[in-house]
């Protein structure tokens, strides 16, 4: 069975492109009324609060007709930030060389929490390489829970 995410993710992201938009990633935080649905936008030029204004406008009402999540939520519309999520595959490649904080599904060699430089993404497996203190380390893109990227002032 597809996870919500993804089913949100394939009716949303062709609208979103549509007005010229590029469709970061969503997380879905479940907490019975308190709920939340992120939907990170980004453009060349930026986003700003008229964007996401917009965007939530547009998808709010694309939910009140498909109803894929069920019970109260609240839609956030935000831009990525500085410290930018990584969803897919795509996202580790544009960032090869920058500095990330990653949070594993399990624990790898007993370490759920890496830190460390994207050395390399495998275009034939679904991994990256990690360069952290340690050493560098091969990660499943599909295990890791979290990721965004580290900004150094």
């Amino acid at each position: 069975m597809a996870r919500v995410t993804d089913k949100i993710t394939h009716l949303i992201e062709p609208v979103i492109e549509d007005m010229g938009y590029e469709l970061v990633g969503i997380e879905y935080v479940a907490s019975g009324k308190h709920s939340i649905l992120r939907v990170f936008i980004d453009t060349d030029k930026g986003v700003g609060v008229n964007d996401c204004e917009k965007i939530s406008r547009q998808l709010s009402s694309i939910f009140d007709v498909e109803e894929l999540i069920s019970g109260q939520y609240a839609l956030e519309v935000s831009s990525p930030g500085i410290e930018r999520p990584l969803f897919h595959k795509g996202h580790y490649q544009r960032f090869l060389g920058a500095d990330v904080k990653l949070r594993m599904v399990r624990p790898i060699n007993g370490q759920r929490n890496f830190f460390g430089v994207i050395g390399s993404v495998s275009e034939v497996n679904n991994t990256i390489e990690l360069v952290g203190e340690l050493g560098p380390v091969i990660l499943d893109i599909d295990l890791i829970e979290k990721a965004n990227l580290v900004v150094d002032f």
